[in-house]
């Protein structure tokens, strides 16, 4: 479990057929092999390190589902170790599970603020709601408003410098992470169907096996 709070941004050394080499410091601490880390937002294993450096296995469901086939050779990447049982939520509950990849619209200037546009994946559209918690490479962020074909947010100066979200620009395309929560009532929603005779006092089901079970794939276990 991670929480959207980026320790430190990373630099992609090599993107290989089956991993990611990169170059870190600050989670080098106490990051140990067999840990998960999230990269850009993905949940990942640790599988090999050193002293500033370590390496994670990607499988074709991950490439699949995330931006990382985009990425190069000392491309910034966002880091999060997982959340120990002592810490703080400061963002919100992150599983680095991405379902799915958008670009970037557009990028205008709000104050102190950056509100950026992104392009609203149609299978998500239900998940995304204005003032709803979104994760975009790994960042706990706030939607600010949401179309039928686009959603936004605002990154206030820190989250732009802390982040490699303040590097990207229009076109570039970004991890999405939907709200764990909202996806679990949207599910159950969308499963329950009332039996006949039951409108009166609410009874109902949740499955029916005339009504095809929705799948969830996630980019990594």
């Amino acid at each position: 479990m991670f929480t959207g709070i980026i320790e430190e941004v990373g630099t992609l050394v090599q993107r290989e057929a089956t991993s990611l080499l990169l170059r870190a410091h600050l989670v080098m601490q106490d990051l140990a092999v067999r840990e998960s880390i999230a990269v850009d937002g993905v949940c990942l294993t640790v599988v090999e390190r050193g002293e500033d450096w370590f390496r994670v296995e990607t499988m074709p469901e991950t490439l699949r589902r995330t931006r990382f086939h985009t990425l190069h050779s000392g491309d910034p990447i966002n880091l999060e170790r997982s959340l120990p049982a002592h810490g703080r939520i400061g963002g919100h509950m992150v599983q680095g599970h991405v379902e799915a990849t958008a670009p970037i619209l557009a990028l205008r200037p709000d104050g102190i603020g950056l509100e950026v546009e992104i392009a609203l994946p149609p299978h998500l559209s239900l998940s995304i709601i204005p003032k709803g918690f979104i994760a975009l490479n790994g960042v706990s962020l706030t939607v600010v408003d949401c179309q039928h074909d686009r959603f936004s947010i605002a990154l206030i100066p820190y989250t732009r410098a802390q982040t490699n979200l303040g590097q990207l620009a229009a076109g570039s395309v970004l991890n999405i992470e939907t709200d764990i929560v909202g996806r679990y009532i949207e599910r159950f929603v969308h499963s329950y169907q009332p039996r006949q005779g039951d409108a009166a006092d609410g009874a109902g089901e949740l499955y029916s096996p005339d009504q095809p079970e929705v799948s969830f794939r996630s980019a990594d276990a």
